[in-house]
């Protein structure tokens, strides 16, 4: 899954001793907030050390975040894991140019008039033309 938003906030690095393998770990979690009509929340957790570095992560930065969400039981509770495992960061708007279309407008002619003005037709001898 994929969301864009605003880094609002960068929290504290957790680390510690694997109590399994005895490796050291590191995971960082940060805040994005969202630009829709109701802005949401969501906090993701970067796990890794190199991967905190790869991303260097910083407030306020405009971001799209691709996660994968699981979730785990711990003493009859379910708890929810938002982990990153890529970060883009924002590209500058480019301006939007207008789209093609199948004929390319003629010397001349204006664009606030996509269609040629309408032909005055002539109504005498016409018996089945409506009045209106």
């Amino acid at each position: 899954m994929e969301i864009t938003g605003k880094i609002i906030a960068v929290l504290p690095a957790n680390s510690g001793v694997s109590a399994r393998t005895g490796n050291p770990w590191m995971s960082q979690e940060y805040v994005l907030e969202t630009h829709d009509q109701y802005p949401r929340k969501m906090c993701f957790r970067v796990f890794g050390e190199d991967r905190i570095k790869q991303f260097n992560i910083q407030g306020g930065e405009e971001l799209t975040v691709s996660f994968d969400i699981d979730a785990h039981e711990y003493q009859g509770r379910w708890f929810n894991s938002i982990n990153a495992w890529a970060v883009n960061r924002a590209q500058a708007q480019q301006p939007v140019q207008p789209a093609a279309t199948d004929a390319p407008f003629q010397q001349g002619q204006s664009a606030a008039m996509p269609f040629p003005p309408a032909q005055e037709q002539s109504t005498e001898g016409s018996a089945d033309d409506l009045p209106f």
